[in-house]
């Protein structure tokens, strides 16, 4: 007997409009995190990102003589805007976010049929299509507002995401310089490159990029995306499964190597609250289109993804690879359901046919 597998199926009754919803409501304690830590940037994007995302969706569904207004009130290009919008540097150029989202909806998503057809979560399709294309722009992140020795107001950010230049005439790279005078990076791309150059990890967490545990301001917006997902977690937006999963494989990784060599790599703690990790568990890994649908499957799905997040910020090319990691997975779930789907009660396990004589 073969059970067919086929997208998740919800039986609470809720609309898809109200789960994306709540999504979007679960995002606000890290949105605001973000925007007291790193300015208002990331609110101009993440709207950016949403009113592109509608737009191209609206595009698509025009040209496939569907009715835009009605199948917009899903709210899954919202979301996708939200979440692409909350990944991108505060102070990218419009362009950016514009790209990014027409990508993300256009090709990510509606080339493949719209909601629930796409293989592959459309805004790390859109993000890992602008990190590849733009890696300048995408990792031109500004240091928290309190270690930049000029952080911008409201109305700079808008004239140094449309124009490049604030009012008075200060470029992006003289923003990203801290209090010291000199760039500064994230606390990811500070930890790769400073151990690449022969230093401990006690002498890199020294630097002021670094908080108590983690990167500097980078702690808070996790705790406060984590707040975001219990909230999933408490309504059953999301399953525990996934979370647990690629926290669990991004811990155990660290843990590994961190006992093996403590002067040489980062900390659990450190892992967990650094870069997008809290966002990408809790609202990017656990897409229900994109992600595995059966219980064992979803653990092993953000267990892959936890630990190819560790192997790829420890050893590759990229200081986060949350968007990597969650791609590759998304090609592997069909085959991950494939060999972890429940038996159904009273059947045989299947087994192999004899080859014909």
């Amino acid at each position: 007997m073969t059970l067919a597998i086929s997208s998740p199926h919800r039986t609470r009754g809720e609309r898809v409009g109200s789960v994306m919803r709540m999504v979007l409501y679960g995002t606000v304690p890290g949105m605001a995190a973000l925007m007291a830590f790193f300015g208002w940037g990331t609110m101009i994007q993440v709207w950016s990102c949403i009113w592109f995302c509608l737009a191209g969706e609206a595009l698509v569904l025009a040209l496939r003589g569907r009715d835009p207004l009605r199948e917009l009130q899903d709210w899954s290009a919202v979301v996708t805007g939200v979440l692409l919008g909350l990944c991108l540097p505060p102070y990218a150029p419009w362009w950016i976010a514009v790209s990014g989202s027409l990508f993300a909806i256009i090709v990510g998503k509606q080339l493949y049929g719209g909601l629930g057809m796409n293989p592959f979560n459309p805004a790390m399709v859109g993000y890992v299509f602008l990190l590849i294309s733009f890696p300048v722009s995408m990792t031109a992140w500004t240091p928290p507002m309190t270690l930049a020795a000029n952080p911008p107001g409201l109305f700079d950010s808008f004239f140094l995401i449309f124009a490049g230049e604030t009012w008075d005439g200060r470029s992006l790279q003289a923003l990203r310089a801290g209090l010291d005078g000199f760039t500064m990076a994230t606390p990811l791309d500070h930890l790769r490159t400073d151990i690449a150059n022969g230093q401990m990890i006690s002498e890199v967490l020294s630097q002021p990029v670094f908080g108590a545990f983690a990167g500097y301001g980078w702690e808070w917006v996790n705790l406060a995306f984590l707040l975001g997902g219990g909230l999933l977690l408490q309504q059953k937006i999301i399953s525990w499964q996934i979370p647990t999963g690629v926290l669990g494989g991004l811990a155990g990784s660290a843990v590994i190597f961190y006992v093996w060599n403590p002067d040489a790599f980062a900390s659990p703690v450190f892992h967990l609250f650094s870069g997008g990790t809290m966002l990408a568990a809790f609202f990017i890994a656990t897409d229900p289109v994109s992600a595995c649908t059966t219980p064992r499957g979803r653990l092993w799905y953000g267990l892959g993804i936890g630990v190819l997040v560790y192997l790829i910020r420890t050893f590759g090319g990229y200081p986060d690879a949350f968007a990597f990691a969650i791609l590759l997975f998304n090609l592997a779930a069909p085959s991950i359901d494939r060999y972890t789907r429940p038996r159904a009660y009273g059947t045989l396990t299947e087994r192999p046919q004899e080859p014909a004589p």
